[in-house]
């Protein structure tokens, strides 16, 4: 399937397999960051594969709700969600235009509020241009970016049909010259002490925020609990990674308190 890997690499096609609804999420334009725990060491086009893990319905709702909600703050309130969440599926791509830390993120003034309030963890992938495959095709996912194999990719890039996002966003760089210079750091002189919980107001908005967190560490307390965890059913999971997984659990879990009481 080719190299996979979370540091620099040489990618020809890169793809991520992400859990649903978050990959579906991606692909349909409607989520426009993409949160890591590693910086993106890529720019250009990202395939997005959906894992073979069932989302759990609660899940779903939880982050329908949150994307209902943020989407409100900039006046759409007809949010029209994927029809279903198919699972071991190479649903489609988008591009990678830079990569940030949540800090950066929720005081970027020039982006809509609803697209900072996507930062909800360490590292935000900046993602633009979502296209969609008619046909999703079937196929077995890998931890980290790999390269899609070419029998996959050459039938895919027929495939894809461009979406039509509820709200594209525009991500700027500091540097139009340099497609790497959007990243962690980048925005930091451009803080002006603004946070993203001044937008917190509405009881509907932080009980939707909450529901979102407390999804994503509930599935991380889901997976870390297992005795082997694994990803797409056959790739083992190292101690390390199980490991560096419970700290993130942690951590969300000590987040979600503090945010809960703001």
């Amino acid at each position: 399937m080719g190299s996979r890997s979370r540091g620099d690499g040489n990618y020809r096609n890169p793809c991520l397999t992400l859990h649903q609804p978050w990959a579906s999420l991606l692909v349909h334009g409607i989520k426009r960051v993409e949160g890591r725990s590693w910086p993106a060491s890529i720019r250009g086009r990202l395939w997005i594969h959906a894992s073979s893990k069932v989302p759990d319905p609660d899940t779903i709702k939880a982050m329908e709700d949150f994307y209902r909600e943020i989407y409100a703050l900039n006046g759409i309130t007809d949010l029209k969600f994927p029809e279903n969440y198919p699972i071991s599926r190479l649903l489609g791509c988008v591009e990678v235009v830079g990569c940030v830390t949540c800090e950066e993120l929720v005081c970027w003034e020039d982006l809509p509020e609803s697209v900072r309030l996507e930062g909800q963890t360490d590292y935000c992938w900046l993602c633009e241009q979502p296209q969609k495959l008619i046909i999703p095709f079937e196929m077995r996912g890998f931890q980290g970016i790999y390269n899609l194999e070419k029998k996959i990719y050459e039938p895919a890039v027929r495939g894809l049909s461009p979406v039509k996002a509820p709200s594209p966003v525009k991500f700027p760089l500091p540097d139009p010259q340099d497609p790497f210079s959007l990243k962690p750091g980048s925005l930091a002189s451009n803080s002006n002490g603004s946070n993203a919980s001044e937008i917190h107001k509405l009881p509907s908005l932080n009980a939707a925020i909450t529901g979102a967190r407390a999804a994503g560490s509930d599935f991380l307390k889901k997976r870390v609990s297992q005795s082997e965890i694994q990803e797409d059913d056959n790739t083992p999971v190292s101690s390390r990674t199980r490991k560096r997984s419970e700290k993130k659990a942690q951590g969300m879990d000590s987040e979600l308190a503090v945010r809960a009481d703001e």
